[in-house]
């Protein structure tokens, strides 16, 4: 389960994030990779709707999510068991060998379902592995007390690749069609793979790289199924991160419907209009950023598992009064609110699940995280609608809510968790 160190940094503690040039090698990696991302989404679903009926571009989009969801786990074990780093890199080669092949294709000829379905295939079968290998990478390359700050980094790269990355494909598009769009997201995700070459990665602490086995015993024969009951063993154990995975999923699947299919109901109902529910997400996605820039500066803020719950619960309330606001201006407002205390909530999640986690299981605990966000979560987005068709926006998110907020008294409950603490 090793990676290969270039070369392997002491296990002091790191400098601060924001000033750490192996850091920031990272972060332009990632931020490059995403906003990659954000391009290819716009080249797919346009390129899409071009060769087909908007029923089949719905498919095209929908397909990468199977594979994600299916694989995940299984990705958690192939990063512990070759390393985040390496992984990473594969996997940003892979996708971008993926994103560039159809680009060149669509230049030669015409837009067609097959191709870009089996381009969402690889890209969801890559994300299964892609994923839990970068929330393991963040602890190999800089100490347990900069992983809040790295965290809230890693947030304003998120909200930096959404706000630019429909822009920039969309003129992609405008300038030369879906193939002009491929290329340019097959570009962008190619600038991460140098940068990533060039992080350094701290290498394990013996008794994490052993995995578990006692000293002087020579290790058991190793398969993806033992490393996968392990990881889930692990993690069930666990005094933080088993209660935190209950809040997460809680929280999550009380978040995602209303915040998505929930908003644009609500302000149609409303009369809001398409531009009304563009300034409530904008809103929403200002408190988020800000959230990231408070870790980003801060860097570590004191009780953040009590934090953490408290923020759930008063972010869910937020949710709920959302639905009863009349007034597009208020809603922004409340939005802003939701945005500041899922992002804090969030971030402080992240951090405590890269902390509390042992190195040698992260690859395994970020698959479960990313399972229950990217897998289970999304779930709740057409049963909210018809809900919402059923009893009506209010009662749709109070509901909503109260199981959002049940994820916060969860945490509050768990003695372990209340008290966990990020390192200094």
């Amino acid at each position: 389960m090793s990676d290969t160190l270039t070369p392997a940094a002491p296990l002091t503690e790191a400098r601060p994030a924001h000033r750490d040039g192996n850091v920031l090698r990272w972060l332009a990696a990632y931020t490059a990779s995403i906003l990659g991302d954000n391009v290819y989404y716009i080249a797919l679903s346009w390129a899409a709707v071009r060769a087909g009926t908007p029923s089949q571009a719905g498919l095209v989009m929908a397909v990468s999510a199977v594979p994600r969801a299916l694989l995940m786990l299984g990705g958690g074990v192939v990063a512990d068991r070759f390393g985040p780093r390496r992984v990473v890199i594969g996997s940003d080669a892979v996708r971008c060998a993926a994103v560039l092949a159809v680009a060149a294709l669509l230049f030669t000829a015409g837009p067609g379902l097959w191709p870009l379905a089996l381009l969402a295939l690889v890209f969801g079968t890559v994300d299964a592995v892609f994923m839990p290998a970068v929330g393991a990478l963040p602890p190999r390359i800089t100490g347990h007390g900069q992983l809040a700050r790295v965290q809230g980094m890693r947030g304003l790269a998120i909200r930096f690749a959404n706000v630019v990355g429909a822009p920039l494909g969309g003129l992609g598009v405008a300038l030369g069609g879906s193939a002009a769009a491929f290329g340019l997201a097959g570009l962008l995700i190619a600038v991460s793979v140098p940068l990533l070459v060039s992080v350094r990665m701290r290498a394990l602490p013996a008794s994490d790289a052993r995995d578990g086995e006692g000293p002087g015993e020579p290790p058991a024969p190793r398969t993806a199924w033992r490393d996968l009951g392990d990881g889930l063993r692990y993690i069930r154990r666990h005094r933080v991160l088993a209660p935190l995975m209950v809040a997460i999923a809680l929280g999550d699947l009380g978040f995602v419907g209303p915040l998505n299919v929930g908003l644009t109901l609500l302000a149609d109902q409303r009369g809001w209009g398409a531009s009304g529910m563009g300034w409530v997400l904008a809103g929403f996605g200002t408190g988020a950023g800000a959230a990231a820039l408070l870790l980003t500066v801060r860097g570590r803020l004191p009780h953040a598992g009590w934090l953490l719950s408290v923020a759930i619960i008063a972010g869910s309330a937020a949710i709920g009064a959302l639905a009863y606001v009349p007034h597009v201006a208020v809603a922004v407002g409340v939005a802003v609110l939701v945005g500041l205390l899922a992002g804090l909530s969030g971030a402080l999640c992240g951090a405590l699940l890269q902390t509390q986690a042992e190195p040698a299981y992260l690859g395994r605990v970020s698959s479960v995280a990313g399972i229950v966000s990217l897998g289970i979560a999304p779930l709740s987005m057409p049963v909210s609608a018809a809900a919402i068709g059923a009893w009506g926006t209010g009662p749709v998110f109070v509901a909503s809510a109260a199981l959002c907020g049940f994820g916060g008294v969860f945490a509050l409950c768990s003695r372990a968790l209340r008290r966990a603490e990020l390192p200094r």
